[in-house]
């Protein structure tokens, strides 16, 4: 066991309080007893004062091995232990402060799930690349368990209705689950895919997902027509609109306007004829 005196502390609630020298060297099994005194201790000191604090801290770094037991569960995740081991460390803190000696409950046992909630907690709000509701991030998880065990148990990867079955849960809410699953993590347009070789030259991620959109090039003809259209007088801007928007025939338009069919053919031609040259005009020159 860590060194100890036994002293007065400063507001006087106690008597014969145990000060550590190292808290933190205090080995679990001692910790264990020691906590028991330090939590009776807690309970009957006012909060806010020196000793009250003392008490506290010393709580804290003498269960610090309880974090660092839960921590070493996610040492698989790659994230940085210092992380892991400081989010844990809120949890500790916030059993220390709940935790009810009334309950005649090892504090280890209470503080353990304390620990690894507020972990798991850290891990679901922020390693997700992209942010989707709490109950898909909880069923990733049932997933992954239910895809490992039945991959090892069938030697194949499981179907959707195998996994509804296993999961308990309907395929459409796998399904919604799968997809879900591709937000937990993200890769970078710029990453290169290639096979290593030095002759040749990677391609990026870019380069496969990317394709052009034709509506942006339909937008840009239409903000390039649109004055062009302005430009022509009302006559023939009434004749584009009853044979391209109500798509009327040439002769259902003379009958309307009162001319020939042919008029209206000729109307149309130099019409389309005038709005294709400014376009062209409008057009960055081709190679």
């Amino acid at each position: 066991m860590a060194k100890a005196t036994t002293t007065a502390v400063n507001d006087g609630a106690c008597q014969d309080l145990p000060v550590l020298e190292a808290p933190h060297e205090v080995a679990p099994q001692d910790a264990r007893a020691l906590s028991k005194v330090f939590l009776r201790e807690l309970a009957v000191r006012e909060e806010g004062t020196e000793g009250h604090q003392y008490v506290r801290n010393t709580l804290i770094e003498m269960n610090m091995s309880l974090v660092r037991y839960a921590a070493n569960r996610f040492r698989a995740r790659g994230d940085e232990m210092e992380d892991i081991i400081q989010v844990g460390t809120i949890g500790l803190i916030k059993a220390i402060d709940r935790f009810d000696l009334s309950r005649e409950v090892e504090f280890a046992t209470f503080a353990v799930p304390y620990i690894v909630g507020e972990i798991k907690r850290f891990f679901r709000d922020t390693t997700w690349a992209v942010h989707v509701p709490r109950r898909l991030q909880e069923a990733r998880v049932e997933l992954a368990k239910a895809n490992e065990e039945l991959g090892s148990r069938l030697g194949r990867s499981p179907s959707v209705a195998e996994l509804a079955e296993a999961m308990g849960r309907s395929e459409d809410e796998v399904i919604e689950a799968q997809i879900a699953a591709n937000g937990y993590s993200s890769t970078s347009l710029d990453a290169a895919l290639g096979n290593g070789d030095d002759d040749d030259v990677d391609a990026s991620l870019s380069d496969f997902i990317g394709e052009e959109d034709p509506a942006l090039a339909l937008f840009e003809d239409f903000h390039t027509l649109a004055p062009l259209v302005e430009r022509l007088d009302e006559r023939d801007r009434l004749l584009l609109h009853l044979r391209f928007v109500e798509e009327r025939t040439q002769s259902e338009i003379g009958v309307q306007l009162g001319v020939s069919q042919m008029h209206v053919s000729r109307l149309l031609a130099r019409s389309l004829a005038r709005l294709r040259e400014g376009m062209l005009a409008d057009s960055p020159a081709k190679p």
